[in-house]
């Protein structure tokens, strides 16, 4: 129901690997075009598949889809929600980096609107993680977020200055300011921009830190970032195949293959 790229292709690339097929649906030529509720969807296509993933721009929707029939539903992504299928190879991609998870972590972009730092924040905190939260005013953390971070012990620091943090981080996740998700154009052209990061703004940083993206990035991470030791996004993104293998699995109850475990 919404755009995708990677979460798309690594979803039919785990599930064709596993040998199973895949049966694409997408809104945009379907009966959803002539007016078909989301709940009479979800209920053909209960009789033609096993398993489903499910992107939509409505917060809940993944939930309520879950809801409405008996089929194990995977969230990959709903609205300004949640997308807690990349949290997992998020924290894949960092546990590989780091070896653990209890490090510095700072979350750079649109925090409000931003469903990838929702689920990430959230799981971090568990694992002892401390956050430092870089955005605009307009763009901050959701308060009801921030609290239930809070409320688990996390160690969390708000800023708007990337380039402060950039000496003390071991992980930068960097996101884009998406413009899908403003009411209005002008409210989007006032944070556009807003933060980027070079390969120059990168001298001061530790050797192992890395930076990893949820993609597709505009223009927050420079190309001349690429090449250096610290850019994990592209290794990230190919995580996505290995951990929706195993989250199919065990959705579905299969062995998880040796490609996955080892």
């Amino acid at each position: 129901f919404e755009n995708s790229t990677r979460t798309r292709m690594s979803f039919e690339t785990a599930m064709k690997r596993l040998g199973g097929s895949v049966l694409n649906f997408s809104s945009a030529g379907s009966s959803v075009a002539k007016g078909e509720t989301l709940y009479d969807t979800m209920q053909m296509i209960e009789g033609y598949a096993d398993v489903v993933a499910i992107r939509h721009p409505r917060q809940g929707a993944a939930q309520y889809s879950a809801d409405s029939i008996g089929l194990p539903v995977l969230n990959a992504g709903d609205g300004a929600g949640n997308h807690p299928t990349q949290t997992l190879l998020d924290l894949f991609t960092i546990k590989q980096a780091h070896g653990r998870l209890d490090l510095d972590v700072t979350l750079v972009g649109d925090l409000r609107y931003g469903r990838t730092v929702h689920s990430l924040s959230h799981a971090l905190a568990r694992f002892g993680a401390r956050l430092t939260l870089v955005s605009p005013e307009t763009l901050g953390m959701p308060p009801e977020i921030i609290g239930d971070l809070k409320a688990a012990g996390c160690d969390i620091t708000v800023s708007d200055d990337l380039h402060a943090q950039v000496a003390t981080a071991d992980v930068i996740y960097m996101t884009r300011i998406q413009k899908e998700r403003f009411p209005d154009d002008d409210e989007y052209l006032k944070v556009a921009g807003i933060y980027k990061l070079s390969k120059a703004d990168l001298g001061g940083a530790k050797g192992s830190m890395i930076i990893i993206h949820p993609l597709p990035r505009v223009d927050e991470i420079d190309s001349d970032v690429d090449d250096t030791a610290h850019a994990l996004y592209f290794e990230q993104a190919a995580n996505g195949v290995v951990t929706r293998m195993a989250l199919l699995c065990r959705m579905l109850d299969a062995d998880i293959p040796d490609e996955v475990t080892a």
